[in-house]
């Protein structure tokens, strides 16, 4: 009776068409059985792997056979020979949990990739595969302040303290300047339906209130309750009212100018297109105003908004009051769990991005929060964070390719 024997085959050299479909067709001639086979191209260059079970009587024409071909196409062949405990030993450990591990920048460095990797090992985590989610740098391109290198990380194991790795991790991407996402790689990560945004200093590169004060004169008062409600520094629904009070008597009419010179956040058109048309439903939980919540619906087709309403008197200016209750920090959260049940998707498949205390507590409800350009106390609370490119950066931590989207 013929004894079974595992081999590995490494193949590597310049690519070209028709070499995977040549060895293999070997294979195919003798009956091998491909247990598993990977393959990675780096500037032409061709990493290729197939670890396939045969038999001794077909294993020594199997590998003359393959050593000639690649002989022939100009490709190097290497063999390595696998005992079946070896075998049992890595089909059981496919059970094991597997992370995802997202890097991203708008360069990436080989002193990033080291720490990350380090980090990785230290925990006792083995890195099964890398690739790159952005498009390839021209070396003419000099426009570094719009430029986006992202690098996916698929781990596998069981890390030996997790919230230590998680913590490392947020540490290296402040002294290295770039932002990580680890996240579990699930069923869910895999089909994230809903995902929630906050708008002032998110959506909008600046606070609807602020704007306002400034045209009721109020400015400074407004934005140093803003900034410390920001901060955590005070409840936000008491310092909600307390700014609002100081709009009372600004013409409504004002708003329809704030809206139409609006500082729209570097991605958000790119990601929006992408999230429509990958079919996610997208909302707006703010602190800010309904006007403009819905201005920013009317543009990039939101489906839904929840913000405060703003009290408008027969005079049409402002009362210095808001209508119905305030969306606040829990309110947000409330309405993140309400809106996964409407969608009838588990709260795992719902995503929110943020910047500001109130934000919070959605962030840590939904299955992915991610802390955007936000304060310090958001992000060294937060699991993931952007805070070195734009909003669509947001795509790559949903393992979005640049390839793919275009």
């Amino acid at each position: 009776m013929s004894k079974s024997e595992f081999i590995l085959i490494n193949i590597s050299g310049h690519d070209k068409p028709g070499l995977t479909s040549a060895l293999t067709a070997i294979l195919a001639k003798h009956d091998a059985q491909v247990l598993d086979i990977g393959q990675a191209d780096i500037h032409h260059m061709l990493s290729l792997g197939i670890l396939f079970k045969t038999t001794s009587e077909r294993s020594g024409e199997i590998m003359k056979e393959l050593f000639f071909k690649a002989t022939e196409m100009g490709v190097e062949i290497r063999y390595t020979p696998i005992s079946e405990p070896d075998y049992c030993d890595w089909v059981s450990r496919q059970g094991k949990n597997r992370y995802i591990i997202t890097i991203l920048g708008r360069e990436t460095t080989a002193k990033q990739i080291s720490a990350v990797a380090g980090v990785i090992a230290k925990q006792g985590l083995n890195i099964d595969a890398i690739k790159r989610l952005t498009g390839r740098i021209p070396l003419t391109d000099g426009e570094t302040e719009t430029r986006k290198s992202c690098i996916e990380f698929s781990v596998r194991g069981t890390p030996s303290d997790k919230d230590a790795m998680q913590s490392e991790f947020m540490k290296l991407s402040n002294e290295l300047s770039f932002d990580i996402s680890m996240q579990e790689d699930n069923i869910y990560r895999r089909c994230r339906r809903l995902i929630c945004f906050d708008m002032d200093s998110t959506l909008i590169e600046t606070e609807c209130i602020d704007q306002l004060a400034e045209r009721a004169g109020v400015g400074d008062k407004v934005r140093a309750i803003t900034e410390s409600a920001m901060r955590g520094e005070i409840d936000f629904k008491e310092s909600f009212t307390q700014r609002v009070a100081l709009l009372k008597g600004l013409d409504a009419s004002v708003m329809k100018e704030i809206a139409e010179s609006l500082p729209i956040t570097e991605g958000l058109d790119r990601m929006m297109t992408v999230l429509k048309r990958t079919g996610y439903k997208v909302a707006i939980l703010s602190g800010g105003f309904t006007y403009f919540g819905n201005y920013l619906k009317s543009l990039y087709g939101f489906d839904y908004v929840y913000a405060n309403e703003l009290e408008i008197g027969e005079d049409g200016k402002l009362t210095g009051r808001y209508l119905g209750d305030v969306v606040d920090g829990k309110r947000k959260a409330e309405l993140l769990r309400l809106l996964a049940q409407v969608e009838n998707v588990n709260i795992a498949q719902t995503i929110a991005v943020g910047d500001g205390a109130n934000d919070l507590p959605m962030l840590q409800t939904a299955g992915l929060g991610i802390a955007f350009h936000a304060k310090p106390k958001v992000k060294a609370t937060a699991q993931q964070s952007i805070s070195t490119i734009g909003l669509d950066g947001v795509l790559y931590f949903l393992g979005f390719k640049d390839s793919f989207i275009e």
